[in-house]
């Protein structure tokens, strides 16, 4: 069982601290072997917003846990306590995967973790990041940037995000997937989308591309190009493209591969069909074309994502959960 250890202090607060606690804390319906154990690590009572905490654990505990994770703080103009700073040190230095969710990212420059490294916190909060910490690549248009053993969030709904992240690299998209339903939030966001948009979004049912997703989500064993999806919701081509990068960050041929790519992590999780069967399931076409974009965007080769997570999860689903393409 992985420990998650969330590291808290006074002045900390309670909404990134809760939500790291619920997505780690229950596992879904789904996982076959262990979930994660999670302890609160403190220097005694703590006050997160209008709440007292009483933590399981000191500081002492980090170095032992195999993930730590650090909530925001609510006041960045003081420097972060020392002894929270020195931890979150030590446990990175004992190996430990070390996470800030929103301003949480001040502890980690303070510990030297970001030196070197591209990182970010939430928008409102970046330059002053970079001002106090010149040695930390401060990104400030994206929801949360992997460095591997050291990983930081924007704010808020980017905290889901990079936690669900987590879920993703340990259990695989199926278990991910089977969590963001549990709390009954989207499924994980891209990093690399926008932090936020330069107009405001109109509530879901109203806005231009609120049934496209769904309509491409059904076909994605279809060719789509972005004419399909500009003459599905009658605009040109550009102007979709504008709604797209309002609405999610990104263009509409990128979120096409990303669907196509995440339905693969899954029927790779969940089905025993041939890497052939899952390119013309995902509109990849072929098993050489699934297997170049997969392996780009995911690190490892389809058949190699099969062993690792399918054999992790696969046993603990029901007969009636398991299907075929």
């Amino acid at each position: 069982m992985d420990t998650v250890a969330l590291a808290v202090t006074d002045g900390m607060l309670h909404f990134e601290l809760a939500l790291a606690y619920e997505v780690f804390d229950a596992a879904p319906a789904g996982v076959a072997g262990p979930w994660y154990g999670v302890v609160v690590c403190g220097p005694g009572p703590v006050r997160a917003g209008r709440f007292l905490l009483e933590p399981d654990h000191g500081f002492d505990r980090l170095p032992q846990a195999d993930t730590v994770i650090v909530p925001a703080l609510a006041d960045v103009d003081e420097a972060p306590p020392a002894d929270l700073v020195d931890a979150v040190r030590a446990a990175h230095e004992a190996g430990a995967r070390v996470v800030s969710l929103c301003t949480g990212a001040f502890v980690l420059a303070a510990a030297g973790l970001l030196d070197g490294r591209r990182a970010t916190t939430h928008w409102a909060h970046t330059q002053a990041l970079a001002a106090r910490y010149p040695q930390v690549e401060v990104d400030p248009d994206v929801l949360y940037v992997d460095n591997g053993s050291v990983l930081t969030s924007a704010g808020k709904a980017a905290a889901m995000d990079l936690c669900l992240h987590l879920v993703r690299l340990d259990h695989g998209s199926s278990i991910a997937n089977a969590v963001a339903r549990r709390l009954v939030v989207p499924p994980q966001r891209d990093g690399g989308q926008a932090q936020f948009v330069t107009t405001p979004v109109p509530a879901p049912n109203h806005h231009p591309l609120a049934q496209l997703f769904p309509w491409v989500l059904e076909r994605l064993d279809q060719p789509l190009t972005v004419e399909d999806l500009a003459r599905q919701v009658r605009m040109s081509s550009r102007n979709l493209g504008r709604h797209f990068k309002v609405a999610t960050g990104t263009t509409p041929l990128q979120w096409l591969l990303t669907q196509r790519i995440r339905r693969a992590q899954e029927l790779l999780e969940i089905t025993d069909e041939s890497i052939d069967t899952i390119a013309a399931a995902t509109g990849m076409g072929t098993a050489t074309t699934l297997r170049r974009h997969f392996n780009r965007t995911v690190g490892v080769p389809p058949d190699t994502y099969r062993r690792t997570f399918r054999s992790r999860n696969r046993s603990g689903l029901d007969e009636g959960e398991r299907h075929h393409v």
